[in-house]
C-alpha cells in the first residue's frame, strides 16, 4: 500500500477560515495563516486553500493570502478558488502554491485542463468535484458555485474525462457528508477511485479519528481531507496518523 496523506483544508471567506455544514451555516475557524503554520508543525501532508466564494462572487483568488501562507510553509500547498484561465494558474503558481485546484471553469470549458496540463504539467493540476446523490436517477451528480449549480455529468464520468484531458489528480467532495462528521461517503470515493488511475484525494463527512482508515482502504483513496475536526480541535493529526499506523497503513512522519 502506497503513503497515504493527511491533508487539512482552510476554506477561507473574507480572509478567515469558516466552516459549515453541506457548504451552509458557516461559522469562523480561525486565521488562515495561523492555521497553516499550526497543521505543517502537527505533522499535515499537504495543505488546501479554497476561496470558497471567489465563484459565486466572480473574482479573483486572494493572491495576497496565499503569498503569505505559502512563503512560511514547506510542505505542499494547493490553492483553488476563482480560477477560471491559464493566467489565473500561473498567477496562483507565482504565488507559492504547489499545486492549482480548479472546478466550475473546467466544467465551462473542458478543455483548460488540457492547456494547463500541458502549459504546467499534470502534476499541478487538482480537478475538484463537488457531487451529491441524485435518488431519481441513482447516481452522483456534480455541482459548481459553492454547490450551487447542478451540471448534468456524474462524478464518475467528469472524473474518467478530466484524467483522459491531463489532470493529476482529483480532489472529491461528498457534498451529502461534507460537515456532518458521520463518516466520509465511501461508496462514491470508491468508484471514482476505482475509475481512474489519478490520485483521489476524499473530502467530506471526517467526524473521528475511525473514519479515516475505512476511506483509505476500503474507498482506496490516495489522500483524506478533514476540516472542521482540525479546525475546532476535537481530533489531531497525529492521532489520525498513530490511529493509521497501528492499523497497517503507511503514513508519512515529519
Amino acid at each position: 500500500m502506497s503513503i497515504k496523506r493527511i491533508i487539512p483544508c482552510l476554506d477561507v471567506k473574507d480572509g478567515r477560515v469558516v466552516k459549515g455544514v453541506q457548504f451552509k451555516g458557516l461559522r469562523d475557524a480561525g486565521d488562515p495563516v495561523e492555521l497553516a503554520l499550526h497543521y505543517e508543525a502537527e505533522g499535515a501532508d499537504e495543505l488546501v486553500f479554497l476561496d470558497i466564494s471567489a465563484t459565486v462572487e466572480g473574482r479573483k483568488t486572494m493572491r495576497e493570502l496565499v503569498e503569505r501562507i505559502a512563503s512560511k510553509l514547506n510542505i505542499p500547498f494547493i490553492v483553488g478558488g476563482g480560477i477560471h484561465s491559464l493566467e489565473d494558474i500561473a498567477a496562483i503558481l507565482e504565488a507559492g502554491a504547489s499545486k492549482v485546484s480548479i472546478n466550475s471553469a473546467a466544467l465551462r470549458r473542458p478543455e483548460l485542463i488540457r492547456e494547463a496540463s500541458r502549459e504546467f504539467g499534470s502534476k499541478k493540476l487538482v480537478l475538484a468535484i463537488d457531487a451529491r446523490w441524485d435518488e431519481a436517477l441513482e447516481d452522483w451528480y456534480v455541482y459548481t458555485h459553492g454547490g450551487q449549480q447542478r451540471v448534468e455529468k456524474t462524478a464518475v464520468n467528469w472524473a474518467r474525462e478530466a484524467e483522459g484531458l491531463g489532470a493529476g489528480e482529483i480532489l472529491l467532495t461528498s457534498m451529502d457528508a461534507d460537515g456532518e462528521k458521520s463518516g466520509y461517503n465511501i461508496p462514491l470515493t470508491r468508484q471514482v477511485a476505482e475509475a481512474v488511475e489519478i490520485p483521489v484525494i476524499a473530502s467530506g463527512g471526517a467526524g473521528s479519528v475511525e473514519h479515516f482508515y475505512p476511506v483509505l482502504t476500503e474507498g482506496k483513496a490516495s489522500a483524506a481531507l478533514a476540516a472542521t475536526i482540525f479546525h475546532f480541535k476535537e481530533v489531531t493529526i497525529r492521532q489520525v496518523k498513530e490511529d493509521l499506523q497501528r492499523k497497517g497503513v503507511e503514513v508519512k512522519w515529519p
